[in-house]
């Protein structure tokens, strides 16, 4: 039987687990990227769709353009694509274009797409080292995890995470490029 002393310990114990796991949760480590790419061309990136046909970043010059690093098993991810279809939707017409890109097995990623219907292109990143996402300053290789192009081809913003509306509003009506 354990004494009186040794309940408060353990009392106490739980007591500070429990605070520690809500502090964490609360306030978890930012997540980064590289944010020197801002400003700067875009590395070059070539990547295939599902049907194995090759797709560049520079074939969007002229246009400003979304990319989307996303995962079918990445629950941010998908809550967010609602969001980029409605803006796809919105936006598509006016010269803006998201691009989806995979960062999954292609047969995850066929299997999702057969029951989650998507108005934007998806292509397959590149998973080995450095995967595309890390190409394109996912320094951590966050998913979600999206990168803005400009007309011009320069990264123009980044964003860890799931993109706020507004802000995916925002990315795709401001017309003025950064120099």
């Amino acid at each position: 039987m354990m004494s009186r002393s040794n309940w408060l310990i353990l009392a106490l114990a739980v007591l500070a687990g429990a605070l520690g796991g809500y502090a964490a949760r609360r306030s978890p480590l930012p997540a980064t990227a590289d944010s020197s790419l801002v400003g700067r061309p875009s590395p070059p990136l070539s990547l295939p769709d599902l049907d194995g046909r090759q797709h560049r970043l520079s074939d969007y010059r002229g246009r400003r353009v979304l990319l989307n690093f996303w995962a079918s098993w990445c629950g941010p991810c998908l809550d967010e694509m609602p969001a980029l279809t409605r803006a796809q939707a919105k936006f598509g017409n006016r010269g803006a274009a998201i691009v989806g890109i995979a960062m999954d097995e292609p047969g995850r990623v066929r299997a999702f797409l057969a029951t989650h219907r998507l108005n934007y292109p998806v292509w397959l990143g590149r998973l080995d080292e450095p995967d595309s996402s890390r190409q394109l300053g996912d320094a951590q290789g966050v998913l979600p995890y999206s990168v803005l192009l400009g007309a011009d081809g320069r990264v123009l913003a980044i964003h860890v995470g799931a993109v706020p509306a507004a802000q995916l509003e925002a990315w795709l009506t401001t017309p003025a490029e950064h120099p």
